[in-house]
């Protein structure tokens, strides 16, 4: 499949460039495509295109943007095998994954969306002066300049876990509350986000409201930074590492330019004294290594009540290792340098003393197999362990016995994070009360970490960002309030 070149989406059209780069499919690391490589040039010609676009599509009624998301949600629905295939090809994704979670969240995140459009409105607060009226409604995004033109830069650096949940959000948003956009695909799944512009095209989009480049890693600084300097733009959005993510803010904060901001997580499950163990261990095992643990939300930490902890402890052993298939191979992970990074974390943890509840660093994967490693649960672990403070992002957790409620909110709380946790209780007064208590943008009592859905604003706090994704705050991310004051 090596002779497919995915394309820019600009103004409408898919333009071919000349200059490509490699895109590796994680099942047997070879080229499965290539990408257009974009340049600062090619990222102002997308954004004055979504520019020239704004002034038309920010004036259109919220009925016509309500049925072009809906229309576009038929489309990915129509193609989700199509769709959900590209994403296994870019990324190792299983069926499960792919054609069971993400696609469909993301058309139901289009059609939720879309439901909201028409509820947009503001409110007639009551003045103090006599005599006076007044009004406060939302609008688009607005730019310096003489005028009124918008851009939500929507950059995608390093994500490609969830490509069509993070791809459709970003535009839709957007797109619903009368902005023009343009995504910058991760170099890692060009092929996915080039799908949902061409959803949105075949629903009916106006040429020029969603604009999608693509670059080479090594280019993303310069071309993101000509997109965040251009006096169009005036909000950015990013999912991505934590790292990334304090670049990306500083550049907006020289610019001026609000940013949204759904960084990295460390997240971790609580499993109290009284939790139900089966419930407890399914959540837990679920949060570990659903998608490979390749999603931002998946637990890295489990924090067990001593108590309970060589129950559990078992508990764990036996579910991971009960009716192995040997000729089944390990998860895939995204490619060879997520794998390298996450064995230096595990080999760091073991040389400092941790060992293995469950797993091994010795397995072996057949030749041309691909990008593979097998789950693993590691024990002895401290602190101030690499393990226990970076973003793995694969199929691996740090198991760590607590005694007090107390230990086990400061040991969630430790590490700068806050995205998402989880607390395992029989008692729902006691895991709300620690709900109130953990630092993260969302705490799930007896279920997994990973929860992302329509209805639920998603984000973090601390180094997990700011901002929120989803229902009436996702929406509110991209439109401003304008006060009106008028003399009766």
């Amino acid at each position: 499949m090596a002779d497919i070149s995915v394309p820019f989406f600009i103004d409408g059209k898919d333009v071919v460039a000349f200059d490509v780069f490699d895109v590796t499919s994680p099942y047997d690391n070879k080229v499965c495509w290539t990408a257009a490589a974009g340049t600062p040039k090619t990222a102002v010609w997308a954004v004055e295109a979504a520019n020239a676009a704004f002034p038309a599509w920010s004036q259109t009624k919220p009925t016509v943007r309500r049925d072009i998301l809906l229309k576009t949600a038929n489309v990915l629905e129509e193609q989700l095998d199509t769709y959900a295939g590209y994403m296994r090809t870019e990324m190792g994704a299983d069926a499960g994954a792919s054609s069971g979670f993400v696609v469909p969240l993301a058309i139901s995140m289009l059609r939720d969306i879309a439901s909201r459009i028409t509820s947009i409105c503001g409110s007639v607060p009551v003045v103090e002066a006599e005599g006076q009226s007044a009004i406060a409604f939302k609008e688009p995004m607005v730019s310096r300049g003489r005028r009124k033109v918008v851009l939500a830069l929507t950059e995608y650096w390093l994500l490609r876990n969830a490509p069509y949940v993070f791809g459709i959000r970003s535009a839709a948003c957007a797109l619903a509350t009368g902005n023009t956009t343009v995504l910058k695909s991760s170099e890692l799944t060009p092929r996915c986000y080039w799908a949902i512009c061409r959803a949105f095209r075949a629903a009916g989009l106006p040429d020029g409201c969603l604009n999608l480049i693509s670059c080479r890693p090594e280019d993303a600084a310069e071309v993101v930074n000509a997109m965040i300097e251009h006096p169009a733009v005036r909000k950015i959005n990013f999912t991505g590492s934590t790292a990334v993510g304090r670049k990306i803010a500083r550049s907006c904060g020289q610019n001026l330019k609000p940013c949204l901001m759904e960084l990295g997580g460390k997240n971790s499950s609580i499993v109290c004294a009284d939790a139900d163990i089966q419930t407890a261990l399914r959540g837990v095992l679920a949060g570990a290594f659903l998608n490979s643990g390749q999603i931002c939300m998946a637990t890295d930490r489990i924090l067990v009540h001593k108590s309970i902890a060589p129950a559990f402890t078992k508990a764990l052993q036996k579910a991971l290792t009960a009716n192995p298939d040997a000729s089944a191979l390990p998860p895939t992970l995204v490619n060879t340098a997520s794998k390298a990074r996450v064995e230096a974390l595990i080999a760091s943890a073991v040389a400092a003393g941790a060992h293995f509840i469950s797993g091994s660093a010795n397995m072996q994967v057949p030749s041309g197999a691909g990008v593979h490693m097998a789950p693993a649960i590691l024990g002895g672990v401290r602190e101030d362990m690499a393990l226990w403070q970076e973003e793995s992002f694969a199929s691996v957790a740090a198991l760590m016995v607590f005694e007090t409620e107390d230990e086990a909110i400061r040991l969630a709380n430790g590490g700068g994070y806050g995205l998402s946790a989880s607390v395992f209780t029989e008692d729902l007064r006691k895991g709300l009360a620690m709900a109130k208590r953990i630092q993260s943008g969302a705490v799930h009592i007896n279920s997994m970490t990973i929860h992302d859905e329509p209805v639920l604003p998603h984000g973090g706090v601390k180094n997990s960002g700011w901002g929120r994704f989803n229902a009436a705050e996702g929406l509110n991310e991209f439109l401003v309030t304008k006060s009106v004051t008028w003399m009766n």
